[in-house]
C-alpha cells in the first residue's frame, strides 16, 4: 500500500527530514562557535569574564584571609609579636622594593637597608620613636662609607637604599606604637581600628569599583582605579571609624571618628597610587608573588603604610596616645 506507514506510525521520508534539520542545526552551532572563537581565545565570553572574576576573588579573599588572621593574632598576643610581625613584614616590603629598584637599573646595599628594615619595628617598640632617629642617623652613616669607598656606586643607588627601609618598616612601626600605646586589649583595638580601617577601605574600593566603577581616576598610574571605588573606600573607611566611636575605642567621638576615616582613607589611597607608581616606572603589575591574588606583600601593604602613619599622627594631636 503506498500510504502504508512505518512500524512506528511515521510515514516514509520523516527520518531523513529530521536528519537533514539536525545538520542544519549542527552547522548553525558550528558557525556561532566559530564567530566567537576570537573571544574565546581571548578569554573575553560572558561566561570567562564571570568565572575568571569569580577564581580571582576566590584567591584574593583566601590569602587575605590568611594575612588578616596573622595580624589579627599578633595584636591579640601583644606588643612584642606584634613588633615582630611588623619587622617580619617590613623586611619582606623592603626586599620586594629593592627588587624594583634593581629592575630600574640601581644597586641597593641590601645588608644595610635589609638590617635596618628589620631594627625600625623591634627598637621602636622598646624605646619609642628617639631609637628611629639614632637608627636612621646610622643608616645614613653606613651608607655613605659604602658610597665613599665603592667607585661602582652612585647617589641614585644611596637614596633607593636609604628610602627603602624608611618607606616600608619605619612607616610600619607606627602599627607597633599604636599596639604599645595602652595596656592590654586596648593598645590592640586601637591598631585594628586602624589596620581595619585600611582593610575595608581596600574591600570596598574594589567591590565597588569592580561593579559600577567607569571614571578613572589615575589611568596611567593605575588603570583599575575608579572614583567610584575611591568614595565607596572612604565610606568603609569611615564606617569603620564609626563602629570605634560606638563602642569608645580610646576614647573617640563621633567627629573625631568621620576625621579619622577621610583622613586615613584618602592617604592610604594615595599610598597606594605611589607604590603603583613605582611599578609603572619599571613596567612590572606587582611587587611580588608572595600572596596569590594580591600580588607582593608591598601591594597588599601600600595603602597601610602611609595610612597607619597618618593615622598615628592624627590620634596623637587629637590628645587620643
Amino acid at each position: 500500500m503506498s500510504k502504508q506507514l512505518t512500524n512506528k506510525g511515521q510515514e516514509p521520508g520523516s527520518e531523513d527530514t529530521k536528519a537533514v534539520g539536525l545538520d542544519r542545526s549542527i552547522r548553525k552551532l558550528e558557525n556561532r562557535r566559530a564567530s566567537k572563537e576570537g573571544q574565546r581565545v581571548a578569554g573575553e565570553l560572558k561566561g570567562q569574564r564571570v568565572r575568571g572574576w569569580t577564581e580571582k576573588l576566590l584567591t584574593r579573599t583566601l590569602s587575605g584571609a590568611i594575612y588578616v588572621i596573622v595580624i589579627l593574632a599578633c595584636l591579640y598576643l601583644g606588643v612584642v609579636p606584634t613588633a615582630i610581625l611588623m619587622s617580619a613584614m617590613g623586611w619582606l616590603c623592603c626586599s620586594e622594593f629593592f627588587r624594583i629598584c634593581r629592575m630600574a637599573g640601581r644597586l641597593p646595599n641590601e645588608i644595610g637597608g635589609l638590617t635596618a628594615a628589620i631594627a625600625y619595628p623591634l627598637l621602636t617598640a622598646f624605646f619609642g620613636l628617639r631609637v628611629s632617629v639614632i637608627l636612621t642617623s646610622f643608616l645614613i652613616l653606613s651608607v655613605s662609607v659604602w658610597y665613599v669607598f665603592n667607585s661602582r656606586v652612585n647617589i641614585g643607588d644611596v637614596a633607593v637604599t636609604l628610602f627603602g627601609p624608611l618607606y616600608t618598616s619605619f612607616m610600619l612601626s607606627f602599627i607597633t606604637l599604636l599596639r604599645a600605646s595602652a595596656p592590654g586589649l586596648d593598645g590592640a583595638l586601637l591598631a585594628l581600628l586602624v589596620i581595619g580601617s585600611i582593610w575595608a577601605e581596600d574591600s570596598f574600593a574594589y567591590l565597588i569599583g569592580s561593579f559600577i566603577g567607569t571614571h578613572k581616576m589615575a589611568p596611567r598610574i593605575s588603570p583599575n582605579k575608579s572614583w567610584e571605588g575611591f568614595f565607596g573606600g572612604l565610606l568603609g573607611s569611615i564606617a569603620v571609624w564609626a563602629l570605634g566611636a560606638a563602642f569608645h575605642v580610646g576614647g573617640i567621638t563621633w567627629p573625631f571618628a568621620l576625621t579619622c576615616g577621610v583622613v586615613e582613607g584618602v592617604v592610604a589611597v594615595f599610598g597606594d597610587l605611589f607604590e603603583s607608581r613605582i611599578k609603572r616606572g619599571v613596567g612590572v603589575k606587582d611587587s611580588g608573588n608572595l600572596m596569590p591574588g594580591h600580588g607582593g606583600l608591598l601591594d597588599r601593604t601600600d595603602s597601610l603604610l602611609f595610612g597607619g602613619a597618618v593615622a598615628y599622627a592624627v590620634l596623637l594631636l587629637g590628645g587620643i596616645l
